[in-house]
């Protein structure tokens, strides 16, 4: 049987998911708390603590924190995004978790209370892992696509907890690292760089896997 083309996913990436929101409110004070935490000594648990609670339901990303951090500690960078990659795992087991044996009694409070979590955007996720769940696993880990989404309907599809580890220590991994070397490369300038164009500068990366996964199934199609 032949398996259904791949198109890259129409979910709109929250304003929350790389960038800083613009307007005043709750994000954006949750966003500056989020960014308190790096003049605080305890800033590389609250790191642990985010990075682990945004794989499932926190709207703020890690990102914010672990470049916040890296600007005062650049030598740590990579620590910082060994941390940040570990507890976004372990956060997305959890994710996973409720999605496989709790979604029907908790689904109401994630439509109703967390940004960019719609039935709309949950029903299209679902129908991406009929086409190829690791490919979109690792692809939402790495983009500013809510990871925290496919980390539920992972669980709510059955997807294999293994493969949900392996996509995600691939794609997280590759996202906190890439902005640990940028980091730990340019330090203090980067962070104005990373800032407004992170959001970018992973998009079109995954724009390359995507390429590159659809050159392959044309390569392996043709022979």
């Amino acid at each position: 049987m032949s398996t259904p083309p791949i198109s890259p996913p129409t979910i709109s990436p929250s304003t929350t998911d790389a960038t800083p929101p613009t307007a005043s409110g709750p994000l954006r004070r949750l966003y500056n708390w989020v960014l308190s935490w790096a003049d605080s000594p305890h800033g590389t648990t609250a790191l642990a603590a985010i990075s682990f609670a945004e794989s499932s339901f926190f709207p703020i990303p890690p990102d914010v924190l672990q470049i916040a951090l890296s600007v005062g500690q650049p030598r740590r960078s990579f620590r910082f995004a060994a941390i940040s990659t570990v507890a976004s795992i372990l956060g997305a087991v959890v994710g996973w978790a409720i999605g496989w044996g709790l979604w029907q009694s908790v689904q109401g409070f994630f439509y109703g209370v967390i940004p960019g979590f719609t039935p709309e955007k949950f029903v299209y996720v679902e129908s991406l892992y009929q086409q190829n769940a690791t490919f979109w696993l690792v692809l939402s880990a790495f983009t500013p696509i809510p990871f925290k989404i496919f980390t539920i309907a992972a669980g709510v599809c059955s997807v294999p907890l293994p493969t949900l580890i392996i996509a995600s220590a691939i794609g997280r991994s590759g996202r906190f690292f890439l902005v640990a070397t940028i980091m730990r490369v340019f330090g203090r300038p980067a962070r104005d760089l990373l800032d407004r164009y992170l959001e970018l500068l992973t998009i079109l990366l995954g724009a390359l896997i995507v390429a590159g996964f659809l050159a392959l199934r044309f390569l392996g199609g043709s022979h």
